[in-house]
């Protein structure tokens, strides 16, 4: 390691999901396979071929946000202002002790907001362009939830937003780790959120066939990654959220540490705007950059966070990528899906999917893939079906695959 690489570590992790807000609930739900899918109820969606999701249910926006002016914030920028207070309440971190210009944020959204966006275009229609509220863009451009929480809590360092379809909260939290590590900040609010069950969000993804149509009436069956007879992704929504700590500055602190991330790997299948590469060449090269500079060989006994769609193509090809990144090691990886039970929170799931790794690390469980019915021939490995795994989970790979081929993995370690 050269002076100029700093260890980074994980100081605090919040949580909104369609299973719970805040990480109790949200761990409690894993653990147990209770699945947080359900009938759609933010709109009627009795036109639509899918009509489920998992929405966030009994959300109550933080404190600090002014009722008058919730109501008029996109749920994606409550979501993750909800997020960010937990995990900096967890950290225990005041920006008032340190340099606010070594303090950042980074938070990813694949989509944003597509409520104010359907709203103002139906306003436009209706009343005309001198009706549309001035508010139309802060409202719904991506990059404004990580200007909320630096405006919240004070962060005047690195800020931006990563758009990389589902790899958007993985990206947040390589990039985040990269600042820390290469002494570009001294702490980072990185992570992920989405807000997209709209009734463009849902009929645009309808319209691709990406979408699970036929559970319907059994939804928390409906998100079935690996299982032979899955049928599309549920659409979710969620934050997820990380502070990401160099390591001297959080002991010094006296934070507590949940896990150590050792290593970022990102590629690009540069295959189709959509579907992944079959041959599962650059997301296995993503796997492979992340150990390396982990400095980490394949082993037994690694947990692989997958990123575990439920389509066809992606759980195929994700197993074909672990196989070739972790070579005969892979029959031996302990793999699950969180999706199986919180259904594709979109820009969300990356950094939903890191605080599910910095839990397991810490409870030394691996919740089940639930719903794993029927093998696939194509899927071969250790999904960890139906019922989680006690295991001392030391290690850690993290998968996120995006539409345009963005593929991210983030290693994790347990913290010495």
């Amino acid at each position: 390691m050269s002076d100029m690489e700093r260890r980074v570590v994980i100081t605090g992790c919040g949580v909104v999901s369609p299973v719970g807000i805040g990480k109790a609930p949200f761990w409690e739900s894993l653990i147990a396979g209770r699945s947080g899918i359900g009938k759609i109820t933010l709109f009627d969606a009795s036109r639509f071929d899918a009509q489920i999701a998992g929405e966030v249910k009994d959300f109550l926006p933080p404190s600090f946000v002014h009722p008058k002016n919730a109501r008029r914030t996109p749920r994606f920028i409550l979501y993750a202002l909800k997020a960010t207070e937990e995990a900096i309440q967890e950290s225990a971190f005041d920006v008032s002790g340190t340099d606010p210009y070594r303090a950042g944020v980074i938070i990813g959204s694949g989509i944003g907001c597509l409520d104010i966006v359907e709203e103002e275009c139906q306003v436009y229609r209706e009343k005309g362009p001198s009706r549309i509220t001035p508010f139309l863009i802060p409202l719904m451009i991506t990059n404004e939830a990580a200007g909320n929480v630096a405006i919240q809590f004070g962060f005047k360092g690195i800020n931006f937003c990563t758009v990389t379809a589902c790899a958007s909260g993985a990206h947040a939290i390589g990039e985040g780790y990269l600042a820390v590590k290469y002494d570009r900040a001294d702490i980072m609010i990185c992570g992920g959120t989405e807000a997209s069950i709209t009734h463009m969000g849902i009929g645009g993804f309808c319209a691709a066939k990406t979408l699970c149509s036929n559970h319907n009436d059994e939804p928390t069956r409906a998100s079935r990654p690996f299982d032979k007879d899955r049928s599309g992704f549920v659409m979710s929504e969620g934050a997820g959220i990380l502070i990401l700590e160099e390591l001297e500055h959080a002991k010094k602190r006296g934070a507590p540490i949940y896990a150590e991330i050792v290593g970022y790997g990102a590629t690009c299948d540069a295959y189709h705007i959509t579907a992944p590469n079959p041959d599962g060449d650059s997301a296995a090269h993503a796997m492979k950059l992340a150990m390396k500079e982990a400095k980490e060989v394949a082993q037994k006994d690694i947990y692989i966070n997958a990123h575990g769609t439920s389509t066809q193509l992606n759980d195929a090809m994700e197993t074909r990528a672990i196989k070739k990144a972790l070579g005969e090691y892979a029959k031996y990886a302990h793999i699950n899906s969180t999706k199986s039970i919180i259904g594709h929170t979109l820009g969300a799931a990356g950094a939903i999917e890191c605080v599910t790794c910095c839990l397991t690390l810490k409870h030394k469980v691996i919740h089940p893939t639930i719903n794993y019915e029927t093998p696939d021939p194509d899927c071969d490995l250790d999904y960890t079906p139906n019922i989680a795994r006690e295991m001392d989970v030391k290690l850690i790979l993290s998968n996120s695959l995006g539409f345009g081929g963005h593929n991210a993995t983030l290693c994790l370690k347990e913290y010495k």
